[in-house]
């Protein structure tokens, strides 16, 4: 019987673990937009980076100017993607958080802003752009 509460016990605990730090983080989130960036290229970051948030398909439009945008960022015009460096954390209550990431290119860094919310139980993006100022970081 003490066998069994102990199996019991360790099984509960790898359960809550694996819930705990499988779940989706903001900061998990635009790290995946990073990699996929690198490695997909501009569409299939995006488009999974909005694919949390199901009000996004009524900002198509949006959407589609944002990944012209980036796409925009060439080697001819920026030069090759380095990396990135989170750069600002800055949390609005328990429910709404906003990253600043600087992406490391040959030319110039470019900011990268994340906003994220959790209405309910899960994170969704809220809002992404990027931009090459960097005044209100500094302050």
């Amino acid at each position: 019987m003490k066998t069994l509460v102990i199996k019991l016990l360790v099984l509960g605990l790898y359960l809550i673990s694996s819930v705990t730090f499988g779940q989706i983080t903001p900061k998990s989130t635009a790290e995946k937009f990073f990699k996929e960036y690198q490695n997909l290229g501009v569409t299939k970051s995006i488009d999974n980076l909005y694919a949390s948030n199901k009000w996004m398909e009524f900002s198509a439009d949006a959407v589609s100017g944002l990944k012209t945008q980036l796409d925009a960022l060439t080697l001819d015009f920026v030069g090759k993607f380095y990396g990135y460096e989170l750069i600002k954390e800055q949390k609005i209550g328990e429910n709404y958080i906003f990253l600043t990431y600087v992406g490391r290119y040959d030319r110039q860094p470019i900011r990268f802003d994340f906003e994220f919310y959790k209405p309910n139980t899960t994170w969704q993006i809220h809002s992404f752009s990027f931009d090459d100022k960097f005044g209100e970081d500094l302050k």
